[in-house]
């Protein structure tokens, strides 16, 4: 016993300290699980808050069919190959898609759109002009010269160009667009529309982006069916010039009783700019989704992009009659995924945890977030209870098996 004494609980205190220095193990990698569950909750919410719940709206506008190139010049366009060619360049016509017309000009100089190519509407960001600089200055011209200036005589004096016809103000006019779209070393073979073309590049200011002509703000909106008397999912904000657009949720959606009511739970028929709608689902509904499309009529304003899938193509509004537009919106009501019973309660202390980060994201919201969120369905504390419910559930696992391994070392010799 004496010869095992010092050097036995050297051996033991080495073994101790070896068996204590892994057993702390446990300790810091169930803080650094927790440390992941918590830091991924603020994550989840970012997430949660960028979807297409939150942002984006819907698409929606007028379509149209290209009817041609109707009233034009002609311009000389050097290629940077050095290269020198004749092309057309003025009016195009568009044939709305259940009523109107629109007038055109071309956004890149390079593409040559072709008669019955089919389009829609579309914002800046869905074309050519996206992140372009220039594009304010491009609804500036569009705004100042022909056709929205249809007063040639005092356009000409404006431009210093003598005298302009119709053919050569649509020329200069698409002259200037092209230089500033895409930077073309391009002129207007028509003296005088050479002069129009100089005058509007020099003089364009800025202009904002402009509307669509019909709008759903935003295009899809979710959330879980919690309450009792069924959940209210929206609101979609109506965006429009129309008078008044009619509204008319899918088949699917009648069928399951889901209806598209106002902020008083009335069901709507008809709306107006600035009208709040939402999908009103019934409970015990099963999983699913519903859309419903707004349709009028109304001008499509100057500066809006057509795009046929070609980005060369690309079509900007010069003109417009009253045009039939329509935009539509999905709603989508997904049951809370299911975890694991008895998972979260392996971990002391996961109840706790979970009840503190919901006080602490239980705090006041701006009032456009809680508003989106009370009436989506959701709140502010959804996404963080499901990354910690995630994560804690991870813990709880890599814990039992760490405390189901056979004994250390040092646990051996102490026993």
């Amino acid at each position: 016993m004496a010869a095992a004494g010092p050097g036995a609980r050297a051996g033991a205190g080495a073994a101790g300290a070896a068996g204590a220095g892994r057993g702390s193990v446990h300790r810091p990698l169930a803080a650094a699980l927790l440390a992941a569950a918590l830091t991924a909750a603020p994550g989840a919410r970012a997430a949660a808050d960028s979807g297409p719940a939150a942002t984006g709206r819907a698409a929606g506008g007028a379509s149209a069919v290209l009817d041609g190139l109707k009233t034009y010049g002609q311009a000389v366009l050097r290629a940077g190959d050095g290269s020198v060619r004749q092309i057309p360049a003025g009016l195009y016509e568009m044939r709305v898609d259940g009523g109107g017309m629109l007038q055109t000009y071309g956004v890149g100089v390079a593409g040559y759109a072709q008669p019955q190519a089919r389009y829609t509407e579309s914002g800046w960001g869905g074309s050519l002009l996206a992140g372009n600089a220039e594009a304010g200055r491009i609804r500036w011209v569009l705004e100042h010269s022909y056709p929205q200036h249809n007063d040639l005589a005092g356009l000409a004096k404006a431009a210093g160009a003598g005298a302009l016809t119709a053919e050569s103000a649509a020329a200069g006019t698409q002259v200037a667009i092209w230089r500033l779209a895409d930077g073309a070393q391009v002129e207007a073979a028509d003296p005088a529309a050479e002069l129009l073309a100089d005058y509007l590049q020099r003089e364009a200011g800025r202009l904002p982006e402009p509307p669509a002509s019909l709008g759903l703000d935003p295009g899809r909106v979710s959330g879980p069916l919690t309450g009792p008397v069924g959940t209210r999912l929206g609101p979609l904000t109506v965006r429009t010039g129309a008078q008044s657009v009619s509204v008319t949720p899918d088949a699917a959606a009648t069928a399951m009783g889901v209806r598209v009511v106002d902020a008083e739970g009335q069901p709507v028929t008809s709306a107006a700019n600035g009208s709040r709608l939402y999908f009103e689902v019934p409970p015990g509904t099963p999983d699913g989704t519903a859309s419903v499309t707004v349709h009028g009529s109304t001008k499509v304003p100057v500066g809006r992009v057509f795009t046929s899938g070609i980005p060369a193509e690309a079509q900007i509004v010069a003109g417009s009659s009253e045009s039939a537009a329509a935009a539509t919106a999905t709603a989508v009501w997904p049951s809370p995924p299911a975890v694991p019973a008895g998972a979260v309660g392996q971990l002391a202390g996961a109840a706790e945890v979970a009840t503190a980060a919901e006080s602490v994201t239980a705090g006041p919201d701006s009032p456009d977030e809680e508003e989106r969120l009370a009436t989506s369905g959701s709140s502010a504390a959804t996404p963080v209870i499901a990354s910690l419910a995630v994560g804690l559930v991870v813990l709880g696992g890599m814990v039992v098996l760490l405390l189901r391994k056979r004994p250390l070392e040092g646990e051996d010799g102490e026993g």
